[in-house]
């Protein structure tokens, strides 16, 4: 059993303990703090914060989410921070509102109830709760799947929404070589079990907001964004909507018939498939389509985007660009959400 420690974050004076062998954000979210964070490997800056006090020393973690000079005068990245002492932090990037409203990490043993091949590189995973039998989650955050007869996991975005009951759905991208795509392939089947851990994710509606949402999507990102609108059909959200979705072609385009459901439902949605390699049969469907990248299609399409809250999530290239395309067009930082996942192969 390793030493304890007391850390304070400021400026929201919120306490919690943490042990030496756990990392700082672990331990924040085992106790329902939902600090803000993203890829939870040092690779990214999401969770950049500065000590005030205290000794931590991190494990490995790249110098491009966090430098040395940073690391000299203070910064810390807390999914590879431990503690050895009692510590003050302050957060550089927070939501107030989210802190203490975040449900705590939960370990949940799932069993297999189906597998669905929506495109030739999209599979939809549903696995329904064993022990617990239930799950405490907002809709758009995302868990991770331990890979049976490992300690290795890999992190999939949910498709449903906490109403669901018993059971909760995934949307995975296949890759060559992949460890989790050869499961999918040739590995799993209904009725085994998989040990889930979640929720992660800050890529969650909030609550009071009133600004139109614009949303970017592609591949596996349709999952989250899914949830989203699946959410905001529930609860009746009056807000316009706009549902940008890049994909090669028309094969690539699934649960066309669910989101032209689920837009009827909103007051003002659109659904927009961005195309990059070809449109034909996009009018066949009564699909409103565009040619082009689909940050490309946004740019063009939403002039007053800074007016708007933007959720992205889809590969990674993707959300750097849509990142990118946000930024020119001034949305403000704390109007954009977003997860994203480096290919399963950046792990293996």
């Amino acid at each position: 059993m390793s030493d304890s420690h007391s850390i304070t974050f400021e400026p929201v004076n919120i306490d919690m303990e943490v042990g030496e062998d756990e990392k700082i954000l672990d331990a924040a979210f085992r106790q329902g703090i939902h600090l803000m964070h993203g890829c939870r490997e040092g690779q990214c800056s999401a969770c950049k914060s500065y000590i005030l006090e205290g000794d931590i020393q991190m494990e490995r973690y790249s110098t491009f989410a966090c430098n040395d000079s940073e690391v000299e005068e203070g910064y810390v990245l807390l999914c590879r921070a431990h503690a050895f002492s009692d510590c003050t932090i302050e957060l550089l990037n927070f939501d107030e509102d989210e802190l203490l409203n975040s449900a705590p990490l939960q370990e949940i043993e799932t069993e297999v109830i189906e597998l669905v091949e929506h495109t030739h590189d999209i599979v939809g995973l549903k696995l329904r709760f064993v022990e617990p039998s239930s799950y405490d989650f907002k809709a758009g955050q995302y868990a991770d799947l331990i890979i049976p007869g490992t300690e290795d996991h890999r992190s999939f975005s949910m498709a449903t929404t906490p109403t669901t009951s018993g059971h909760v759905e995934f949307l995975i991208k296949k890759y060559p070589g992949g460890k989790f795509s050869e499961l999918l392939e040739d590995g799993i089947d209904v009725g085994d079990r998989i040990h889930l851990h979640g929720p992660y994710g800050n890529f969650t509606l909030k609550n009071g907001h009133v600004l139109p949402i614009v949303l970017i999507g592609g591949g596996a990102g349709m999952a989250p964004v899914l949830a989203l609108l699946r959410h905001m059909s529930e609860t009746g959200d009056t807000r316009k909507v706009r549902f940008y979705y890049g994909a090669r072609t028309v094969g690539d385009l699934f649960y066309l018939d669910e989101i032209r459901t689920l837009g009827e439902k909103l007051q003002d949605f659109e659904f927009v498939a961005c195309l990059s390699e070809s449109a034909d049969g996009a009018d066949e469907l009564g699909l409103t389509s565009e040619s082009g990248m689909v940050t490309k299609v946004v740019e063009a399409r939403e002039p007053d985007l800074h007016k708007a809250e933007v959720y992205l999530c889809g590969p990674p290239p993707m959300v750097d660009a849509a990142l990118e395309m946000a930024a020119q067009q001034g949305v403000p930082n704390d109007q954009v959400f977003y997860d994203k996942f480096e290919s399963p192969l950046a792990a293996e």
